[in-house]
């Protein structure tokens, strides 16, 4: 599989591409989007579409590269912490910063079975998930992190994709997931009681 740096150099095109596509995708998922779709959406020959990448799963690789980026760069900050609570704190606040700026493109990542079927085979990918159980779960995690990293990761896409909550604003939403978060993955400290 060609990787997203082999592929060609990034532009006004491209940007259009991405665009496009992310629209369908979110509409029909990435299955249910053929390239003959996108080139429609653009107003182009699918040989406009085959000129960026050779094949589909290239094409959706290269629309979800800016938020593997940004979320390497939170793991980044996180392992640059001293201390694991310090590490799992950043990784949250980061992780839902992200996702709260790229909302559309989050859901699509989430929970679209192509894109699950390219975190097996795209390294990268695999290398972020790894990465982020990594920090948030910890060393010989016993089965109740694990539980509860899980539900956290999983339960992120449901105020982004639930129209219920279309209305949140980004600020008011960032505060109530990182604070579920915290909840979940942060042990409370010892409250030192005075005599």
């Amino acid at each position: 599989m060609t990787t997203v740096e082999e592929a060609r150099p990034a532009g006004p095109g491209r940007q259009r591409l991405h665009e496009a596509a992310l629209r369908l995708f979110v509409e029909h998922g990435v299955s249910g989007t053929s390239l003959q779709m996108i080139a429609d959406e653009m107003g182009v020959t699918k040989a406009a579409v085959y000129y960026h990448y050779r094949t589909k799963d290239e094409l959706v690789i290269g629309v979800v590269a800016p938020f593997i980026d940004r979320v390497f760069a939170v793991l980044d900050a996180a392992s640059a912490r001293r201390g694991r609570r310090a590490q799992v704190e950043t990784l949250i606040g980061g992780l839902v910063d992200v996702v709260v700026d790229v909302r559309r493109l989050y859901v699509v990542t989430a929970v679209d079975p192509v894109v699950a079927h390219l975190h097996e085979n795209y390294p990268r990918m695999r290398e972020l998930g790894d990465r982020v159980q990594e920090i948030l779960t910890g060393p010989d995690a016993d089965a109740e992190r694990r539980v509860a990293v899980a539900f956290f990761l999983s339960g992120l896409v449901g105020p982004i994709a639930d129209a219920s909550c279309r209305d949140v604003p980004d600020d008011d939403l960032r505060a109530m997931l990182v604070a579920v978060g915290r909840r979940f993955l942060l042990p409370r400290s010892r409250s030192r009681s005075a005599s």
